[in-house]
């Protein structure tokens, strides 16, 4: 971090570059038939380490042409699969997968690219992954932590960074013929496959994704309950009902076979969400006069503050996709400035959001920030726009999902639900509407958006982006490191490990209150 000083700021003519992209990628006549694809699952892949390379198999890759319109285009001499990954964030996340065409039988793979994407870009993706509409929560996050909230938005936003560099770090080794790093391991899963084993690595990763993206689908059916709840308060429609009426439109993906029109909105989805965040900020810019200073604590809630960082985690999680996303850089020796700063960008944006935010409402914040906004028009405006983008971005965690169940069935030789002719049709559709009504209850008996989203942070989040990172590293890497190195590895995973232990029993004793609610 201590380079960003000496680094350039990204010029204006970057972003014309986008600007003529974008206009090349939506401009008409485009030919039928290009979209990207990407796969669920471990398939060989080719390598393209040029020394010591083996045949590891890939977690994400997509095909052709991109539908992110700040994805590079075809470059010439490169030859693979194409990659536009962090659509949204879980991307940011953590929905933790690329938008794309996921074909039926196809797999999750991460590979090699057929578009190189410049830092530029790449800082777009890693945006769109941190920077997710969970963050309308932070504001509450700041309610019960005050000012430790802030310092933790920062400072959780430097680990993520540190833990994102030492993974890519680990995809490399040293050639000693050549007295080069070479890239020999080119995902997640196969950084884990040489620390856990083969027989449990990737098992191991594909469960914690599997978890997070579950979850995340469960948080978008939470969010869209408190948002219409907040939209039409002295209605005789409660928030678990609402959340039962938006499931009904989430039923037919069921259906789903191609989430390739889906994604081509997800970049509107993204600027949409952008221009919601400057409106907020812009209504709390007018009331400062009235800001509540004072209101701001110096104090820490010890019940609430571990829910309050696995939150915060849970808006940092991208190190499941960085991998791939460096690899898919035209110079990947800029991975590590664009990452850098696209946290820093991050960090000041997400402390600053939060911070005004509470200022303008104190102690009124809501989990759900939207919902204090004082005009019921311009707050029914704004929280139905979120809604529609909610209901827009749950195909890309919910999809992931099921091809990622769908692959574990096939190796237990249970019916596969992609298979959409004769008599396992029925198990295909009963499969996923099965899921999507799984989510949709487990949204109305965990009505509680900032408890729900802690915990998932302090679970999966922690192990994604704290402990697991470092140990590979310590695992790969040790020889190499120095001593402050080392240290530095084992405080984060024992910061990991308090995170994760403190943040599950707080927010699991906060979800047994709520289930305890009752339908």
């Amino acid at each position: 971090m201590n380079r960003l000083g000496q680094i350039r700021l990204p010029p204006l003519s970057a972003a014309v570059n986008v600007a003529g992209q974008l206009r090349r990628q939506l401009a008409p006549g485009k030919p039928e038939g290009q979209g990207e694809r990407v796969h669920f699952a471990q398939l060989p892949a080719q390598n393209h380490a040029p020394h010591g390379a083996v045949d590891e198999p890939h977690e994400m890759s997509n095909m052709k042409v991109s539908t992110n319109p700040f994805l590079a285009e075809k470059s010439d001499g490169y030859q693979g699969q194409a990659e536009d990954s962090f659509n949204e964030g879980y991307q940011r996340q953590r929905s933790r997968m690329s938008s794309g065409d996921f074909s039926d039988g196809s797999d999750f793979v991460e590979g090699k690219t057929d578009a190189k994407i410049n830092e530029y870009q790449a800082a777009w993706n890693v945006t769109n992954a941190i920077q997710g509409m969970f963050i309308v929560s932070l504001p509450f996050a700041v309610l019960r932590g005050g000012y430790w909230a802030i310092a933790a938005m920062v400072g959780i936003a430097y680990i993520c960074c540190y833990t994102g560099e030492i993974l890519v770090d680990c995809l490399y080794e040293f050639d000693p013929q050549t007295g080069k790093q070479v890239r020999v391991r080119d995902s997640y899963v196969s950084i884990a496959k040489e620390c856990f084993g083969k027989k449990y690595g990737s098992k191991v990763v594909n469960i914690a994704q599997i978890i997070e993206l579950l979850m995340t689908c469960i948080l978008y059916v939470v969010v869209c309950g408190d948002l219409m709840h907040g939209t039409f308060p002295e209605g005789a429609i409660d928030t678990r009902s609402w959340m039962m009426l938006i499931g009904i439109l989430l039923i037919p993906l069921g259906f789903l076979k191609s989430l390739k029109s889906v994604s081509l909105l997800s970049f509107w989805c993204t600027m949409s969400h952008i221009f919601i965040n400057a409106i907020i900020l812009g209504y709390c810019l007018i009331y400062i006069g009235d800001w509540g200073w004072s209101k701001v604590k110096w104090s820490v809630d010890i019940v609430n503050f571990p829910i309050n960082v696995g939150v915060i985690v849970f808006s940092y999680t991208s190190q499941i996709f960085l991998p791939t996303l460096e690899g898919n850089m035209e110079d990947p020796s800029k991975f590590q400035w664009m990452l850098e700063w696209s946290h820093v960008w991050a960090a000041i944006f997400k402390s600053v959001f939060g911070y005004v935010c509470f200022l303008t409402f104190q102690d009124d914040t809501q989990q759900v920030i939207t919902n204090n906004l004082p005009s019921a028009g311009f707050k029914g405006l704004v929280n139905i726009s979120l809604v529609v983008k909610a209901l827009l971005s749950y195909p890309l965690p919910y999809y992931a999902a099921c091809e990622l169940l769908e692959r574990a069935s096939r190796r237990r030789r249970f019916p596969p639900s992609t298979t959409w002719t004769g008599e396992l049709r029925v198990w295909g559709l009963a499969w996923r509407v099965g899921i999507v009504v799984f989510t949709i209850l487990m949204a109305c008996f965990i009505p509680h958006f900032s408890i729900l989203m802690g915990f998932i942070g302090s679970f999966t989040g922690t192990m994604l982006s704290f402990i697991w990172p470092c140990y590979f590293h310590l695992k790969l890497k040790r020889t190499t490191l120095t001593t402050k190195n080392i240290v530095f590895d084992y405080s984060i995973i024992f910061l990991g490990f308090l995170v994760g232990i403190f943040g599950i029993y707080d927010s699991g004793i906060a979800l047994i209150k709520a289930f305890a609610i009752g339908l």
